[in-house]
């Protein structure tokens, strides 16, 4: 990220009349960076795999960039005096948006933007058609008006053709003097020569109408008022739904659990200890996660209903990880304990009706684990951290022997 940052500073560093020593170290700087970004492709794509490495869009937004930074420095060495390509220079500026990839609020933007364009179409159809109806009455109404330079119905701004008038309409919908237009469009205004009046030689007749008064204020409150406040409609909609802490899951959300995992899980074996799971959880904002405001308590208790199994080593997986998370929020064949066995194994068929595949690699045994990993001689996360609601119970009620009892019968009747 400090190479990006350094990447822009040098891009906004050029100005008119530099020097050509100020220019070379410049190009030096910039053919350093380069490389840098372009190293890091390379080592990307030796570690995830070409297939893999191109199947993030991230991955391919780099790649992009990388090449054409590559070949902005090889034209501005080799060919900047037979031929300039200055737009390949928008690739250098363009890792800007890798800085999108860090902070979850800004994930959080950009998603809602992406998502946003789903619905967009449809607005931007019903634009188009309000654009098209007014247009064709523009050039029926005040396309025989004469081009006048000293008025705003000149020959950039007129209705002569349907081109010209969705242009100025579209002039009139960012409010640039809108209300010029209308005026020069009222009546009495001098006809243009090809007109129907010029050409039955009436001189007298003159074009424009005062119904440009009602055409122009209902277009502008059509366009800017209720058109652009359905865009923000639009977009608030899919922020609240995406934002809204309820059992809605979305890619914003998986994003958020892979990079929370990797801080823990650096060398990305897949693996975590039991324990830097719990902190992890903890920093991943809810559904998927706990949340830093979630009592201990109400914590452990969901990870005693998500049950994974421990390895040896105290480490549990990543798969197995996040779809407990997922079914635990989203309430998936969530039973009864004494029903449990039945519901995993109703999941697990409908896992391998829906995956065939991941069926056949064993894959269905990492997200809904076997019964003989969940059975009282093997270690799972639930038993471990119903014992510390046990041990924490046995501190502070020492004396309630009775309370105690039923503590530890509740806890062991939920594993």
């Amino acid at each position: 990220m400090a190479m990006i940052c350094m990447n822009t500073i040098i891009l906004m560093m050029k100005f008119h009349g530099n020097s050509e020593s100020y220019e070379k170290v410049l190009r030096i700087f910039n053919t350093v960076l380069t490389a840098v970004f372009t190293v890091e492709s390379i080592l990307k794509i030796c570690a995830f795999g070409v297939r893999n490495y191109f199947r993030d869009g991230w991955n391919r937004f780099d790649f992009i960039t990388v090449v054409g930074s590559i070949t902005d420095a090889l034209v501005t060495e080799f060919g900047g005096h037979f031929v300039s390509l200055g737009f390949l220079r928008l690739f250098r500026a363009a890792r800007l948006i890798r800085l999108l990839q860090q902070g979850y609020t800004i994930r959080i933007l950009l998603w809602t933007f992406v998502q946003s364009f789903k619905a967009l179409p449809y607005v931007c159809l019903l634009i188009g058609m309000l654009f098209f109806i007014y247009a064709i009455i523009g050039m029926q109404v005040f396309g025989n008006i004469q081009l006048d330079p000293t008025t705003e119905l000149n020959r950039h701004n007129n209705f002569q053709s349907f081109f010209n008038a969705v242009i100025l309409l579209f002039r009139c919908a960012t409010g640039e003097a809108w209300q010029d237009i209308m005026m020069a469009c009222t009546s009495g205004r001098a006809c243009a020569k090809m007109s129907t009046a010029m050409l039955v030689g009436d001189k007298s007749q003159t074009c424009g109408s005062n119904m440009s008064y009602a055409y122009f204020t209902s277009f502008v409150f059509l366009s800017s008022f209720l058109m652009l406040n359905l865009f923000v409609a639009v977009i608030m909609d899919n922020f609240d739904y995406l934002t809204r802490d309820s059992s809605i899951l979305g890619p914003h959300h998986l994003d958020e659990f892979i990079r929370e995992w990797a801080e823990h899980d650096p060398s990305a074996t897949g693996r975590i200890h039991y324990t830097d799971m719990y902190e992890m959880l903890r920093h991943i904002t809810p559904p998927v996660g706990f949340g830093k405001k979630c009592p201990y308590r109400l914590a452990y208790k969901h990870l005693i209903r998500m049950n994974m199994p421990v390895a040896e080593n105290g480490t549990v997986h990543f798969t197995t990880t996040l779809f407990a998370l997922i079914r635990e929020s989203l309430s998936i064949k969530m039973r009864p304990v004494e029903e449990m066995d039945e519901a995993d194994e109703e999941l697990r068929q409908t896992l391998r009706k829906i995956w065939p595949l991941k069926a056949k690699k064993n894959m269905i045994d990492l997200v809904v684990p076997p019964n003989v990993e969940l059975q009282f001689q093997k270690l799972t996360v639930g038993k471990i951290y119903a014992g510390l609601l046990i041990l924490e119970n046995y501190r502070a009620k020492k004396s309630g022997t009775e309370l105690l009892s039923k503590q530890i019968l509740l806890l062991l009747n939920n594993i």
